[in-house]
């Protein structure tokens, strides 16, 4: 069971996604920037136990709920309160094999702005994309991961972030169903890797050409994924 807010931000399958992706084990070390309510941290705790797992985020409320979180699920999470751009000196003396981040989706124009104050923080870009990207970075060790998710049209933006700073990328698009354009992608990079760019296979969310009711309908991977805690493995 993982708390969220009655109103504001609510994690969805996005956070499964990413959690999933990581390709941590036991033992190891792991950063989530913007943790939220902690739903990925979760995910990841309970898919690889002895995965150690720290989070940062700016919402005391959110961090509040994510701490709540781990001591009811017994995960090894801690958390951090504070912002990506300057996070707090306790978090900038240590390093982790890995680190994911599913950075806010929407660029931030007048007038647009959410009413829910959580929501509007979690949702809206703040802090530029590479701002996430380079902190994350810079919190990796040598030959650590870097695991993220963000709409595919902002693909174009993380892959300049990490240009001549990270390697061995690869791409996982996220198509609702087959033969449909992905809208999300999760990209991964190797702090260290030179191993060419890799474009993988889509993960389709859904089965068939449309949504036959109040099913949720989804692809026997995702299904997994979403409801098993299986991994969705970025190197095939």
């Amino acid at each position: 069971m993982v708390w969220q807010p009655k109103a504001g931000f609510r994690s969805g399958a996005d956070a499964v996604f990413l959690a999933a992706a990581v390709p941590a084990v036991a033992g190891q070390q792991v950063l989530e920037l913007g943790c939220g309510a902690g739903a990925a941290a979760l995910c990841l705790c309970a898919r690889v136990p002895g995965v150690t797992v720290t989070g940062l985020e700016v919402q005391p409320d959110y961090a509040a709920l994510a701490r709540r979180n781990a001591a009811e699920n017994g995960a090894a999470l801690t958390v951090f309160e504070g912002d990506v751009a300057a996070p707090p000196a306790a978090l900038r003396a240590l390093s982790f094999d890995h680190v994911m981040l599913n950075p806010p989706y929407f660029r931030r124009e007048p007038g647009t702005e959410a009413q829910d104050p959580g929501r509007e923080t979690a949702l809206a870009e703040a802090l530029p994309l590479a701002a996430w990207i380079a902190t994350a970075i810079r919190r990796l060790r040598s030959e650590g991961w870097l695991t993220l998710i963000h709409r595919a049209e902002r693909l174009a933006d993380v892959l300049a972030a990490l240009d001549g700073r990270m390697g061995a990328v690869r791409i996982r698009p996220l198509a609702p169903r087959t033969g449909r354009d992905a809208l999300t992608v999760i990209v991964q990079a190797r702090k260290g890797g030179r191993a060419p760019l890799r474009l993988l296979a889509p993960l389709i969310l859904h089965q068939g050409d449309r949504h036959p009711g109040d099913a949720p309908h989804f692809s026997e991977t995702a299904a997994a994924i979403l409801s098993d805690g299986a991994a969705l493995p970025m190197d095939t």
